[in-house]
């Protein structure tokens, strides 16, 4: 049986410009979905690429040299959001088919995987976010 922690239902960490950071990223997922009595949900998993991806585009894309980025994740209950803030600009698009060489699927992971997702510009930057809705919420 699965303890739940009684953690905020809004958590956020910042982590560093390195690779190293996607897995990270994805054991605070890990940390706070558990917290929140969600371990065992049917989503976890599609929370857990949905992360891997977002990070990975903020690392190779998106957070400028001396800069970080910011895991942001929300549970109300009955939807939960996941936001990777980062400082640099552009406007991230899923890309579909042969286009995709060896990378580039990141973003259609997160259409396929999500029940909605999208961009928001920041004052310095942006946030690119997902969300998972609960059957149960």
């Amino acid at each position: 049986m699965n303890e739940t922690i009684q953690l905020p239902p809004l958590r956020q960490r910042f982590f560093r410009r390195e690779r190293r950071s996607v897995p990270r990223a994805r054991g605070f997922a890990d940390e706070t979905l558990t917290g929140w009595g969600l371990a065992g949900w049917e989503r976890t998993g599609d929370v857990w690429l949905c992360v891997s991806e977002l990070v990975t585009n903020a690392v190779l894309h998106g957070v400028p040299p001396g800069r970080q980025l910011l895991v942001f994740l929300r549970w109300d209950g009955r939807v939960l959001r996941v936001e990777v803030h980062d400082s640099g600009g552009g406007e991230p698009r899923a890309t579909a088919g042969e286009t995709c060489a060896e990378g580039g699927r990141g973003l259609l992971l997160v259409t396929l995987l999500s029940d909605t997702w999208g961009v928001r510009q920041r004052e310095l930057g942006k946030a690119v976010w997902c969300e998972f809705a609960s059957e149960s919420g």
